[in-house]
This record gives structure tokens, sequence and C-alpha cells, in this order.
């Protein structure tokens, strides 16, 4: 079994996650499926289970129904305010500055070794700024746990795919929405009526999220014989699992072919269209210029841009840090 990823996951959530792979084992295929079993590799029609899955409104509804925004529309709802990383004599970012505004999609992008990656992390709790504050609906999230951090609303994707490969898709994503349960570990064991409650709605939500996403009819593939693509969208449905205040979106078109990046910037447009915030982390210009709202740019560790897609793609900093600048120009 490949490690898990995307939903904040990390030592604290082991048990948890073993726990909740036990829970779904054995629960799908008899709550769910006509016949009760799952042959591997059988497409099944999600609206025949659930009718509601063929309204894509109902759908919307049900992936979106339990998040609870703080922040009104506009407002920061994370904020880099002086944020400086350092590795011993390396200065990975230097003092950077700049908000995520509640219901934009912010594209983060700059060469390699910009800072990007670092940034990214230290958003989601993966490194500690060295000084500075990151602020989360304006509370400092510098020394969070990175499992709280996920139960605060951020949850994130890799730039390399990390899903349960033995679980299906549907399993996957339910591990996702346990970062939202409630139940003790007692009440799990004896199956407490939470317990019952919260696996019930565990799998509503994880079929509607499947559905949402566009691949509910691979729900009982198991994720290593989905496709490349199929597997990028598992990763993001788990990631909206957790019921993010953020989404962050690291490389998600890696691999992929002008249609399937057509088809993921369709899908980013319509999550944030769903009430999410998204910051997407991507080396596709052309991606980023056609879905973003607003795009900040690194160079060197440094914020050297900050505005809409067609103010960033003329900036003459930008262009020189992609570019690079003639000798002449320097002179």
């Amino acid at each position: 079994m490949s490690n898990p990823g995307g939903i904040g996951a990390g030592s604290e959530h082991d048990e948890e996650f073993r726990s909740t792979e036990e829970m779904v084992g054995g629960s799908i295929a008899e709550e769910y499926l006509p016949d009760g079993g799952v042959e591997e590799g059988v497409e099944i029609d999600l609206a025949a289970v659930d009718p509601g899955l063929a309204d894509a409104s109902h759908v919307a509804e049900v992936v979106a129904s339990d998040r609870t925004i703080h922040a009104s529309v506009g407002e920061p709802l994370l904020q880099m305010q002086g944020v400086t990383v350092k590795f011993g004599g390396l200065t990975a970012l230097d003092d950077v500055t700049f908000d995520i505004r509640r219901g934009e999609i912010l594209g983060l992008i700059g060469p390699n070794g910009a800072g990007k990656t670092t940034c990214f992390n230290t958003m989601s709790g993966i490194y500690r700024p060295t000084s500075g504050n990151v602020l989360f609906d304006g509370r400092p999230i510098g020394a969070v746990k990175r499992n709280q951090i996920t139960r605060l609303g951020i949850a994130r994707t890799f730039q390399n795919i990390r899903l349960f490969s033995d679980m299906t898709a549907l399993e996957n994503v339910v591990v996702g929405t346990d970062a939202r349960h409630r139940t003790s570990v007692p009440g799990a064991i004896f199956r407490s009526s939470r317990h019952r409650h919260e696996e019930h709605d565990a799998l509503d939500r994880a079929m509607a999220l499947l559905e949402f996403v566009g691949i509910g009819s691979r729900a009982t593939e198991k994720s290593r014989n989905l496709s490349y693509g199929d597997q990028r969208r598992l990763e993001i449905a788990r990631a909206l699992a957790t019921q993010p205040k953020l989404l962050c979106l690291d490389e998600p078109a890696a691999g992929f072919n002008p249609a399937e990046k057509q088809a993921l910037m369709d899908l980013i447009r319509k999550i944030r269209d769903d009430g999410f915030t998204v910051l997407l982390i991507e080396h596709d210009m052309r991606l980023v210029m056609g879905v973003t709202d607003r795009v900040v740019v690194l160079e060197f560790g440094r914020k050297i841009a900050d505005g809409l897609p067609s103010e960033v793609a003329s900036d003459p900093a930008v262009i020189a840090a992609y570019l690079g600048v003639p000798d002449d120009a320097t002179a």
C-alpha cells in the first residue's frame, strides 16, 4: 500500500487510516451494490444505486453542504505575512507577503527553484517559518500540527500521486472523510449510533464526490487500476472529502495531454463555482493564465509580481525570470 497524501495525513493519523480501511472494507458492497458483491474492473452506474446522483445540482449540494465558511467573499482567507524559511545557510523564502482571497483561484508560479513548493509546504504545515506568520481564517498556523491544519480547512494534493493502491476509488475518498469524524475509538469499536451515522454519511458523500469529479462509474475499481488522469481526479476528490475551505493543488496537470488539461481546467472552475477557494501551483503557463483569477510569482524565494493573469504575463520582471535577460540589457 502506498503512502496516503492530499488530506493532511501524517503519523498522527496512521491509526485513524487503518481503522477507516477496516471500516470500509466490508460495508460498501453490502449497502450499495445490488448483488452485494464487487467485481473488479466493472463499471457501475451510481445513478442506479442512488438516483439523486443523476442530478448535478444534488451532487453539488452534497459535496458542499457541510462546509462552514467564516470569511466573507473577497476577504483574505490565508495570509503570508513576511514569511522567511531558511534551511541552514539557504534561504528558500525571503520575506514573502501575499494573501489568498475567499472564493478565488490563485496561481502560484515561478521558475524551477523559485520557492513555490517551500511556500506550499509552509502553508500546509510541513515546514514552519523561520520568521513571519501564516494566518488562516485569522488564526496563526505556524506551530499547528498537520492533522489539525486539515481540520482547520486546508487540503492539498501532491506532485506525485499518493493513493491507497489496494483500495477502491470509493474507499480512498471515504478515508478523506475521516478528517471530520468525531467518533471516539471505543465508539468505533462498539459501533455506536454516531459511528454508524458517520459511516453511512461518509459513503454517501464519497460517492457524490466521485460523481462530482467525473469518475463515479469507477467507484469499485482499485485505485492502482485507474488511468493516470482518473487517479489525479481521485486524489482531488479525496482532498475535497476533508471539507476544506482552501484546496491546494500541486502541479495537478503534470503528465496530462492537451485534452486532459482542458478537462482539468473545467474541473477547477467547477470546484471554485461550488464555493471552494483554490491555490494552484502549475508549470503550464497556458493552464495557469486560462483558469486563475490572480497570479503570484516567485523568483529565488522572493515575490516579484502579484496581479491579474494579463498583468503578470506582460510584467518585464516575470518575462525576465522565465526567459532571461539579454546580455546587452544588463551591460
